[in-house]
């Protein structure tokens, strides 16, 4: 959450972190772990202020940003198992939906899949680190642009005329393109680190 005459910044911000994730995340791993902790934190933080208080938005921001920004560039691997983790416990909901007439999977299989989520990316460290950093970081791409564009609906919405806040997992349900866009721009971001790290090699 911020004042409305820092959206333009914003979003200009949040393309350059996406790109920069989504085409050089692997490269630049803990970079891109402390550009995506100052936007959580300063999300979090900003949105703890009352929207007439643009002062203490924009410090809010500024500090939760930072430590968000600390956290992350520190916590390498556990990023890294965070990932793994949630990418096995999407698997497993994903799947027992289509093998199951029961919703929910048991605990016992959760855990499990998590465990060799968490292992798998332990041990497949930079295929995960490209996935996930170019999938995330075409998601943050679209997102400033939308914002940008100052489209409706969009990731932004105005609670007051005073403020901004960023929607950062809901896009639109009309904008049935965006999906398709974050999977080509997330594939292509993808092509693009595999092609750089061939060639360090």
């Amino acid at each position: 959450m911020l004042p409305t005459s820092f959206e333009t910044p914003a979003a200009i911000a949040l393309v350059l972190g996406g790109a920069i994730a989504c085409f050089a995340g692997y490269r630049l791993f803990r970079m891109v772990l402390a550009i995506y902790g100052f936007i959580a934190g300063a999300l979090l933080a900003s949105s703890m202020m009352g929207t007439h208080n643009a002062i203490g938005m924009i410090a809010a921001a500024l500090i939760g940003g930072l430590i968000g920004s600390l956290i992350l560039f520190f916590a390498y691997f556990v990023g890294i198992a965070l990932v793994g983790a949630g990418l096995g416990a999407l698997v497993v909901h994903a799947g027992w939906s289509q093998v199951s007439s029961v919703p929910d999977p048991p605990v016992i299989v959760i855990i499990l899949f998590v465990t060799l989520g968490t292992i798998a990316s332990l041990i497949l460290q930079r295929y995960v680190i490209v996935v996930g950093t170019a999938f995330s970081g075409a998601w943050t791409v679209i997102l400033g642009a939308l914002s940008l564009l100052q489209a409706r609906p969009a990731p932004s919405g105005r609670v007051s005329p005073d403020v901004w806040i960023l929607y950062p997992f809901a896009p639109g349900a009309a904008r049935r393109w965006v999906l398709l866009g974050w999977i080509a721009l997330g594939l292509f971001g993808t092509a693009v680190q595999l092609s750089l790290i061939g060639r360090k090699r």
